[in-house]
């Protein structure tokens, strides 16, 4: 039934028929379905027993008079409006009603024209009881889904993790296994493949890690990420103590597959440039750089100042490097190049819409 319109339920609590039933009439005559209450004691019972959109309590009962009905109606648990109806010359008793809980307070007459005002207050108290009932409600489905949301979100973090723990655990536990493969091979050639494929494991495990310690999975900050990736692979080369490793990156989000293509090939390009860029403990610098080029597209370089090799050849290394270069700079929707007007050696990767 609407709480609003025709048929809202108001209990009327007065000691007097002759008023009650006058009261009764015309609240009816106004849509109202009204319960009559001789007596507080009475009035207190069908207001726990029945629910009532509204109440409408007289003060001046034998008894229990209608401060008293008012303390022990705010004991219940959700309490409808209570509209207070006292005597013109009692404001004092009016204000301590609704300092007491009482919605709103109509004096009654002789003429009865306070009945009028009444159903006016009625439907006014109802409407502002129901819409702080819904907004109430609203309030708590909100802060139900908030607090789903929020659990789902950590469920997910902990199965991330789990997941990243894994994999990463896999990953460590191929470049053991190739390790001791290689250790039992007699040909130091097929030993050299195997460490550089473990090498390669690593790599992946690598860029893994720098990606996946972060809250953002779905994108990640290239300055940071190319600077904790570059300074893991001079720790991890041979020689490394003469070899400085530096990183220019611009603050630029990526998605996250095109950071681990990007990666993997800064990976293959650092390390070889470790290797071969420089003779043998001859101090020397390999440089990363990240920015944009004129036209506004991303820009990846990798370089170095060693004595570079010839413009026709291939990088140094079994081969397998420039084909992963390749092959992740396409994945990453790139395209890599070799700048031939530079000293030294220097790559540079260019990524278009990023």
């Amino acid at each position: 039934m609407d709480s609003n319109g025709p048929g809202a339920r108001v209990l009327y609590i007065d000691d007097d028929p002759g008023i009650a039933r006058l009261v009764q009439r015309h609240l009816e005559r106004c849509g109202f379905a009204v319960t009559l209450a001789p007596n507080g004691d009475d009035g207190v019972s069908l207001a726990a027993a029945h629910v009532f959109d509204a109440i409408v309590l007289d003060h001046y009962m034998p008894g229990r008079d209608g401060l008293d009905v008012l303390s022990a109606l705010r004991l219940m648990p959700l309490m409808p409006p209570v509209i207070f109806v006292t005597g013109a010359e009692e404001p004092r008793i009016a204000v301590t009603a609704l300092k007491s809980g009482a919605a709103d307070y109509v004096v009654k007459d002789v003429h009865g024209t306070f009945m009028e005002l009444l159903a006016a207050s009625l439907a006014q108290e109802i409407t502002r009881a129901r819409l702080q009932r819904e907004k109430e409600a609203a309030e708590r489905e909100l802060r139900e889904s908030r607090d789903r949301l929020e659990a789902l979100a950590a469920q997910q973090a902990v199965l991330l993790r789990e997941m990243n723990h894994r994999v990463a655990n896999s990953l460590q536990l191929i470049v053991s296994l190739i390790e001791l493969q290689a250790r039992k091979l007699p040909d130091q050639a097929a030993r050299a493949l195997l460490r550089q494929a473990a090498d390669r494991v690593e790599a992946v495990a690598l860029v893994h890690r720098r990606l996946y310690t972060g809250n953002d999975v779905a994108f990640v900050d290239m300055d940071s990420y190319l600077a904790g990736l570059v300074e893991e692979l001079a720790r991890a080369a041979h020689g490394g103590e003469h070899r400085r490793v530096e990183v220019q990156a611009i603050a630029v989000k990526l998605e996250t597959d095109r950071a681990v293509s990007l990666g993997l090939v800064v990976n293959e390009l650092v390390t070889n440039a470790l290797k071969y860029a420089y003779p043998l403990d001859s101090p020397g610098a390999v440089r990363v750089i990240l920015d944009r080029d004129a036209d506004g597209a991303l820009r990846l370089a990798v370089e170095d100042d060693g004595a570079g090799y010839p413009a026709e050849a291939a990088p140094k290394g079994s081969g397998v490097g420039s084909t992963i270069v390749s092959v992740m700079a396409r994945a990453a929707g790139a395209e890599v190049m070799r700048d031939l007007g530079y000293a030294g050696t220097r790559w540079v990767v260019v990524l278009a819409g990023a």
